[in-house]
Order: C-alpha cells, then structure tokens, then sequence
C-alpha cells in the first residue's frame, strides 16, 4: 500500500472522527463539565489521528523528509495542550465540501469560502474559550463571547472588548487571524466575477437592444433589394433577342 492510497481510504473515517471530535469537543467546553460518553469520543478520535500519523510515516517515500514538514501533526497528537489544534483535522472535511459544491468554479469557491468562514469562526471560538476559561483576568468565559471575538478577529476588526491572555489562546488568534486574511482575499475574486460578468451582461443587452431597430432595416431593405433583382431577372430574360435588357439603352449591335 502507498501513501496516496491509504490517504484516499482514509479520508471519510478521518472526516468523521474530525466532526466526532467537534462535536465531543464543544460539548466538553462549552458545558465545561467532563462527561464519560465525551471523553470516551475524545480518546476514540485521538487514536485514530495518531494511527494515521503513523501509518503515513511509515508509507512515506521519504519519511525524515514527511516528519520534518509535518511536526505540527506530531505535536498536535503528543502535547494534550494542544488538543484545540485538532480541529485542524475538519480541514480534510473542507476538501470534501469543496468537491461536491457543483461544476460552476465560481459556486464552488463560494461554498468553500463561506464553509471555510463558519468553520474558522466556531473552530477558533472554541478554541480560545478552552484555552483561556479558567485563566486569571480571562475575559473570554463564555461561547457568546468568543463567537464574537472570532467574527471581529477573522474579519480584522478588531474591537478588543475581548481578547486571548494566554500563550496558547493568542496561538489560536493569530491561527484566525492569517485564516481570516486568507478568506477575505480568496472571496473577493468571486464577488469581483461576478461583478465583472453582471456589468458586461447588461452592457451586450443594451448593445443587441440599440442594434436591432438598424438589424431590422437592414432585412427590410436586403429583402427589398432581393425582390426587385428578382423582378429585373424575370423582365430581362422576357425581352427578345437583340433587346437591351436594361429599360432606356439599345442594344450594343445597333449602335452606329
């Protein structure tokens, strides 16, 4: 078996351990309360990224190569400290979002922008609340609160009325943060598509519009001009032999 192919089998069970791990995770932080049923998922959905951590590194063509580029995974599967940044693992499930959002390219990146947004805004929302709940002069204690501290940080507004006070929750900031910058220039080439496409769509109907009035004397006059070299061909085919086909001239062989 090669690397490609384990990852094409499994990218569906990683799929659903990573929306697993969401949803045992935000029942887990936002209750902030340890349930058994929880914390069994949590276990469960470790397991299976730290197997396929290893199985990809030991298909690895090239594994100190693989482990070098991927010491985020290792630290992420070996530090409990960083459990949050295993919401990295739905990144997969926006690869799937992004396949079967539709043929049009424009549609599928709207889909996968906005999937991306909603994601990076409750992912780093819970994120920060679990990293900062409990700490002193925390001012992110609540899910509503940092909802809205993701929104106005992946939007680069910015209002600072809430904010991360430790090392892992500005981690997690500035994670939203780049993400927040990449989304926002990734949806403005949609939108300015489209923009471009409306403005050039009603600039040819207004074209087509003023050019049919002109399209239609031209077909009036074409078939006019059809009809009278039709009735010319039919008169000078019925002039006798010697006869001027043209009315008023004689022929060339009476001319002296």
């Amino acid at each position: 078996m090669t690397q490609e192919s384990w990852r094409r089998r499994s990218e569906w069970p990683l799929v659903i351990a990573a929306v697993l791990f969401l949803a045992a995770y935000s029942v887990q932080v936002i209750s902030n309360t340890d349930f058994a049923v929880v914390e069994f998922l949590i276990w469960t959905t470790w397991l299976a990224f730290a197997g396929d951590y290893v199985i990809n590194l030991v298909l690895a063509p090239n594994r100190g190569g693989w482990f070098v580029r991927n010491l985020h995974e290792l630290a992420i599967v070996a530090l409990p400290a960083l459990r949050p940044l295993r919401l990295l693992r739905l990144v997969s499930l926006l690869r799937v979002v992004h396949r079967v959002g539709g043929n049009a390219l424009r549609g599928r990146v709207l889909i996968f922008v906005l999937s991306s947004a909603a994601l990076l805004i409750y992912a780093g929302a819970l994120a920060v609340l679990d990293a900062g709940k409990n700490a002193p002069g925390s001012n992110l204690t609540l899910f509503g609160d940092a909802v809205w501290w993701a929104m106005a940080t992946i939007t680069t507004v910015g209002y600072g009325d809430h904010y991360p006070v430790t090392a892992l929750g500005r981690c997690v900031a500035a994670g939203l943060m780049v993400g927040g910058v990449a989304v926002l220039c990734v949806v403005t080439a949609p939108v300015a598509s489209w923009m471009v496409q409306s403005v050039a769509e009603e600039t040819a109907a207004e074209i087509d519009s003023a050019e049919e009035p002109i399209r239609e004397e031209l077909r009036r006059l074409s078939a006019q001009v059809g009809h009278l070299t039709t009735l010319l061909q039919a008169r000078a085919t019925n002039l006798p032999s010697g006869t001027s086909k043209v009315p008023g001239v004689e022929p060339a062989a009476t001319l002296k």
